[in-house]
């Protein structure tokens, strides 16, 4: 019991130590749904892409959106 005590301790202390790790948003996939669009996730060769559905029914790859409306100067 004594052993299990000891041992209970540092692990205590080690997991209290741990850090969440901060999930940061999509920010093509933030801007589909701002402009009131679903997601939808579609698989090709090259693997997964996000579609953006918006409301006239029309689809876009959601970064093509996104940098179609957020151009650079």
């Amino acid at each position: 019991m004594k052993l299990l005590f000891v041992l209970m301790i540092p692990i205590l202390f080690l997991t209290a130590c741990a850090q969440q790790s901060v999930g940061m948003a999509n920010p093509a996939s933030v801007y589909c749904t701002e402009k009131g669009g679903t997601i939808v996730i579609k698989d090709t060769d090259k693997g997964q892409i996000g579609i953006c559905k918006l409301l006239d029914g029309s689809e876009i790859e959601e970064w093509e959106l996104y940098r179609r409306d957020h151009k650079q100067q």
